[in-house]
C-alpha cells in the first residue's frame, strides 16, 4: 500500500469546451487541463479538427484531454494525429485491453471513467477492484451512472467510496462552485491523489435555468477555482496544525526524557 498522500494542491480540469473565449477564460483562472468531447451524440462534442484549433491557444503545462466513448482505433488515432500531446479519457464500455490498445500500449497516458451508481440501495461499486483492473490508467475518474454516457450533472454519494484506493482519483459528476469544496474534503485522502473535473457546473444558465451545454460561464469558472483553493487552504492549515502538535509532542517527550535521565 502506498503511503497516504499529502497533496496540497488539487488539480482542476474544465471539460466540454467548445469556444475560444471559454478556453481563454479557463487559462486565465489557472486550470490544469481542458477537455474536448469526441463523442458525436453529446451536445458538447467537437470534431478533432475543432479540438486542435481550440488547443492551439493552450500554453505549456495546460493539458488537452480528449474524451472518447467506445471509439474505434481509427477515430482515436485521427484525433491524436492532430493533438499528439493530448491525454486520453475513456468514458464508455472500454475494457482494460481496449484502453491499452487504443493508447498505443500506454504511449499516450489515459484516464478511465468509473460509473458510480446513484441509487444507494444498489450493490456497492467495487472501486478497489476496478482500479486494480485498470491499473495502467493514469487515474480513475469517478462519475455518476446515468442513462447513456457521462454523469448528466448528477452527484453520487461520495461517502460510499472506499478509503484506500491505490490509484489517483478524479472526482466528477455534478460538481459546482457550491459543492466542490465538500467533495474535495470528502475524497482527498481516499486515493493516491485527487483532481476534480467539471462541465455543467461552470456553464451558463439558459432561460429555463438549465445549463447551456458547451457554453461556459467565466464567472462560474472563477468561483469554482476559488472554492478549490479554499479547500486546499483548509488542507494546508490542517496539516500545519498537525505538524505543530507533532513537534510539541516531540518537544515534551524530549524534555521528559532529559529530566528522567538526570534524575529530575
Amino acid at each position: 500500500m502506498s503511503p497516504p498522500h499529502t497533496q496540497q494542491r488539487t488539480r482542476v480540469k474544465f471539460c466540454g469546451l467548445t469556444r475560444e473565449e471559454d478556453v481563454a477564460a479557463a487559462m486565465a483562472c489557472g486550470v490544469d487541463a481542458v477537455g474536448f468531447v469526441m463523442y458525436a451524440p453529446s451536445p458538447r462534442s467537437v470534431s478533432a479538427a475543432r479540438a486542435a484549433e481550440l488547443a492551439r491557444a493552450l500554453p505549456p503545462f495546460i493539458s488537452p484531454v480528449l474524451l472518447f466513448v467506445n471509439a474505434t482505433a481509427g477515430e482515436v488515432d485521427a484525433a491524436l494525429a492532430l493533438l499528439p500531446q493530448a491525454l486520453l479519457q475513456f468514458h464508455g464500455d472500454e475494457s482494460p485491453e481496449d484502453c491499452w490498445r487504443l493508447s498505443h500500449e500506454g504511449r499516450h497516458p489515459f484516464i478511465r471513467a468509473a460509473r458510480i451508481p446513484l441509487d444507494d440501495t444498489a450493490p456497492p461499486f467495487d472501486l478497489v477492484e476496478y482500479a486494480d483492473r485498470f491499473s495502467q490508467a493514469q487515474a480513475i475518474l469517478l462519475d455518476a451512472h446515468v442513462t447513456g454516457y457521462g454523469g448528466g450533472g448528477k452527484v453520487f454519494n461520495w461517502s460510499l467510496l472506499p478509503t484506500s484506493v491505490t490509484s489517483h482519483l478524479v472526482l466528477s459528476g455534478g460538481l459546482t462552485p457550491a459543492n466542490v469544496t465538500d467533495g474535495i474534503r470528502e475524497l482527498q485522502h481516499r486515493g493516491l491523489s485527487l483532481a476534480v473535473d467539471v462541465s455543467s457546473g461552470i456553464e451558463q444558465d439558459g432561460p429555463d435555468g438549465r445549463p447551456l451545454k458547451g457554453i461556459k460561464d467565466a464567472r462560474k469558472m472563477n468561483r469554482f477555482m476559488a472554492a478549490v483553493r479554499e479547500a486546499d487552504q483548509a488542507t494546508r492549515t490542517a496539516m500545519d496544525t498537525h505538524q505543530d502538535w507533532t513537534n510539541d509532542d516531540r518537544h515534551r517527550n524530549t524534555s521528559d526524557d532529559s529530566r528522567n535521565s538526570s534524575g529530575g
